[in-house]
């Protein structure tokens, strides 16, 4: 084994040691005490040790293998017993790094229920009362099929009465609906002889294991006695039966009368998944196909995938066949199983429908991810802006524009950025109004506009897909006379949004736009105008803290500009410097300077 000296390292290595040479199943724990992986052997101790030994061949191992801080075996008598250990503890504990099983669904049966008159009906709950269960079935639609003939060919009761001979002789019951329209011949009454009953189960019990072919034969045989004792209507419904059982033998997929029995597996693969298909074969005839995807996680190699999958299906479908046609042999040996890897012949074409099964299978999966793959979020937002909005183009750039200022004072202007329907916080930008005398938000944003969109210009800068400007017309107003003073209203979309009523407003377009409240488009424009308003009211606030601060300090006669921007620099506020002792104050504006800053606060 490799040497890394370590507590755990060490720790494994014991627990290696003295592993049986059995065949068995491991269990890998992380320091939390859960599974992370469960694994067969023919050689526990070999298995397990081929994880230390060396460098492993993915990153995938490697990782597993840091993650171990526990190993426990079971010892079982067969690889195969190994094999259907190693399963259940997967679908129990789903292990981090095994391979993922997909579509663990129930599958439904077709049930003959032990009863007088018995019953024929679907389920995917198998009880243990003496009932024949036939299935499962992997499509719905072919149990419907299978019902719909029967229902149509033997006229069976679906009542859950208790049909015993003493109830009928006293007669309990009273004939139902379904008698009425010619689904039930009222057995519940002593209407339909009990052996003539039993002959039509018996036909569907038959047709249920695959054996259509002696039904049809038996049918045949009641039609021409009918016939030969001129009992044409009798024949004539025979006949029909014949038709509909010759119909649905149409639709299974004839390969040979000589192969009987069979289970097929193919399997392909891909970086991530495996795929199998499985087809059975009885009497000649497919009656029932399933593909299955395989999640890999640690590059398992394909007769690995194959023999986990042969136990999953056998399984969860309930095949016992004893012949397994196979492109391969798989790394297990099953007990009683013969694998078959036919070069040519029936058997060989027979491989090749599943090969080519299980392609169509992974080519459909792949073109319904494509299909059905989710756009993101940020494009579906944007592709709704531009219908609602009638852009010409994604608005994937947006800029808005908001000003602030409190009764003409500190005039400042915000514009924030979004990318991708999301904020850009890093492209934030604000501005000191400064031609502006006096509240006037008109001339504000005509100025700020032009600074904003002239500079873009002269550094070629992109220019944004969508402005917003936070007012109603008279502010869109404003700043359109700078994009077209600027020839740039052709290649940027500009729209105002009111604040009462949310209107979006158009240049030129006396009617507003009304949104829905819900619709993403009102919300991204909405979020845009908030965060304008946000990153301008915080920008206008320290604007109005700094004139506040820098009044203050320039009342002190013989204290400059540059004086009080060290004073801040150096204690950061006013409120500090007052608290301040005259030795820390003259130390960094010198003796005289800090004597008279002391004095005034004193």
């Amino acid at each position: 084994m490799s040497q890394i000296l370590n507590p755990k390292i060490d720790y494994l290595k014991e627990k290696i040691a003295v592993l049986p040479s059995d065949p068995g199943v491991y269990q890998y724990f992380n320091k939390d005490g859960k599974i992370i992986y469960v694994g067969k052997a023919k050689n526990l101790k070999k298995r397990v040790s081929s994880y230390f030994v060396g460098k492993p061949d993915n990153g995938k191992t490697a990782l597993l293998v840091r993650n171990i801080a526990n190993i426990e075996h079971i010892v079982v008598n067969s690889e195969e017993d190994a094999l259907l250990l190693e399963n259940n503890l997967i679908k129990k504990y789903q292990p981090r790094y095994n391979v993922l099983l997909k579509d663990d669904k129930s599958f439904p049966w077709i049930v003959v229920k032990n009863e007088s008159f018995p019953r024929v009906f679907s389920t995917r709950n198998v009880i243990k009362d003496g009932s024949l269960y036939f299935g499962p079935y992997t499509s719905v639609g072919m149990v419907r099929t299978l019902l719909d003939l029967f229902k149509s060919t033997y006229p069976l009761r679906n009542c859950k009465l208790n049909l015993s001979q003493e109830n009928i002789a006293q007669g309990k019951y009273k004939v139902c609906l379904e008698y009425h329209i010619g689904n039930c011949k009222g057995p519940c009454i002593g209407k339909y002889d009990e052996e003539i009953y039993r002959e039509n189960i018996e036909s569907i019990k038959n047709i249920l294991r695959g054996n259509i072919n002696s039904v049809i034969k038996y049918l045949k045989e009641m039609m021409h006695s009918y016939a030969s004792e001129y009992k044409f209507e009798e024949a004539e419904e025979v006949k029909q039966k014949i038709k509909q059982l010759n119909s649905y033998q149409s639709k299974s997929t004839i390969v040979s009368a000589s192969i009987n029995n069979v289970d097929v597996y193919s399997i392909i693969e891909d970086e991530n998944s495996a795929y199998v298909n499985f087809l059975k074969v009885v009497n000649g005839s497919i009656i029932q196909a399933h593909t299955i995807e395989m999640k890999k996680r640690l590059n398992e190699s394909l007769p690995e995938l194959l023999s986990l999958a042969i136990t999953e299906i056998r399984e969860r479908l309930h095949s016992n066949s004893r012949e397994l046609i196979v492109p391969f042999k798989p790394d297990t040996a099953f007990e009683n199983v013969r694998f078959i890897i036919p070069q040519k012949g029936e058997k060989r074409q027979l491989l090749e429908l599943s090969e080519r099964n299980v392609k169509y299978y992974r080519l459909e999966k792949l073109k319904q991810q494509s299909i059905h793959k989710k756009e993101t979020r940020e494009d579906r937002i944007l592709k709704t802006m531009q219908k609602d909005l009638r852009l010409k183009e994604k608005p994937m750039h947006i800029e808005c524009f908001d000003n602030s200022n409190i009764q003409g004072n500190f005039p400042v202007a915000a514009c924030v950025v979004f990318k991708n329907a999301k904020p850009s916080k890093k492209d934030y930008r604000h501005f000191n109004v400064k031609t502006v005398v006096g509240p006037d938000d008109f001339a504000s944003m005509e100025e700020i506009i032009e600074r904003r969109y002239k500079r873009l210009i002269n550094e070629n800068e992109s220019l944004p897909n969508l402005v917003i400007i936070d007012g109603g017309k008279g502010q869109l107003g404003a700043a359109m006379k700078i994009f077209r003073k600027l020839e740039i209203d052709d290649k940027v979309a500009v729209i105002g949004i009111a604040k009462r009523l949310e209107e979006i407003f158009f240049p030129g377009d006396p009617v507003p736009l009304y949104l829905d409240k819900n619709t993403e488009t009102l919300k991204v424009i909405q979020h845009a105008r908030n965060e304008a308003h946000r990153f301008g009211i915080t920008f206008h606030r320290n604007q109005r803290s700094k004139n506040f601060v820098a009044s203050e300090l320039d009342q002190i006669n013989g204290i400059g500009e540059k004086t009080a921007q060290k004073l801040l620099a150096e204690f950061k506020s006013v409120e500090q410097i007052k608290k301040l002792g005259l030795d820390q104050i003259q130390g960094v504006i010198g003796m005289a300077k800090g004597k008279v800053v002391w004095d005034y606060f004193h």
